[in-house]
């Protein structure tokens, strides 16, 4: 099979050029997907494997990805360290969102594909989550799909329960998101309280009339991995609303692990989405 064919491209952003990379599958296909990587909200890019090596994942697949290269928001010095990149001013909410919407909207006027769905990773999956609750709300159009890999919902989480808590205190170099660290990458985000903040911005907060007109949801969340509370959690949310939702576990995983494509678990995860996007769109 040849290698999907990737080009850069620039949209009219509504807080100014909106970086974008398309992947394009080695045959034409009707099936696409609007994807945001990870990286705390502050961190990561469209080269990072969580971008590039898993839209070149679902491009074997037959599968069109737009990936999109949403502004950070600041790194202070405290973040810095956490995040491991390098201080530097940002913005806040609501600019990548509007950009996870602005390049939704795009994708779906451009006759690249016919089918679209949306997706992201960790605090990708939160813009990804944000952008299809507010096009779900009547501005349209709405994703076909929600693919969420191990994403951040909540500010504020439950705790783990037993067997999570377990797990965390066997491999604590797996436990990186204490109540502490999540509710901090939150005010980062915002650059305020997270206890203000809409359901746009924090979609694990919607409630069940929120959620009513929700697109299908798939979640895949880490075995190992706290923020697996907040997917699990908004899975509980979508169903009390009757959305139609598949939420696993990826067993032996920790967070982040197709920001490691060399690890046994990448392949499935983005089998599991793939089959989604092709059997719903």
């Amino acid at each position: 099979m040849s290698a999907p064919h990737a080009v850069d491209h620039l949209l009219d952003g509504p807080h100014g050029p909106l970086p974008i990379r398309i992947y394009s599958p080695p045959v034409s296909t009707r099936h696409g997907l609007v994807w945001a990587h990870g990286g705390g909200f502050a961190g990561g890019d469209l080269d990072m494997p969580e971008a590039d090596a898993v839209a070149r994942a679902f491009a074997d697949r037959g599968i069109l990805v737009v990936s999109v290269d949403y502004a950070l928001a600041p790194v202070t010095a405290e973040w810095t360290r956490r995040l491991r990149v390098p201080e530097r001013n940002g913005v806040h909410y609501p600019v990548p969102h509007e950009e996870l919407v602005t390049a939704f909207r795009w994708a779906s006027s451009s006759g690249l594909a016919s089918d679209w769905a949306i997706g992201g990773a960790s605090a990708g999956g939160n813009l990804a989550t944000g952008a299809a609750l507010r096009l779900s709300h009547g501005t349209g159009p709405a994703p076909t799909l929600v693919a969420l890999a191990y994403p951040t919902l909540q500010a504020v989480q439950d705790r783990p329960d037993a067997e999570l808590r377990a797990l965390l205190d066997a491999d604590p170099a797996a436990d990186v998101f204490p109540p502490d660290f999540v509710h901090g990458m939150y005010t980062n985000y915002l650059g305020g309280d997270p206890a203000l903040a809409d359901v746009y911005a924090i979609p694990g907060t919607a409630d069940p009339a929120a959620l009513a007109g929700f697109p299908p949801t798939i979640i895949v969340n880490d075995e190992t991995d706290e923020l697996r509370v907040s997917g699990e959690a908004f899975a509980r949310s979508l169903k009390a609303a009757g959305v139609d939702v598949t939420a696993v576990v990826e067993p032996g995983t920790t967070h982040g692990h197709l920001n490691r494509p060399e690890e046994p678990a990448f392949i499935p995860t983005i089998e599991r989405f793939a089959a989604h996007i092709r059997r719903l769109a």
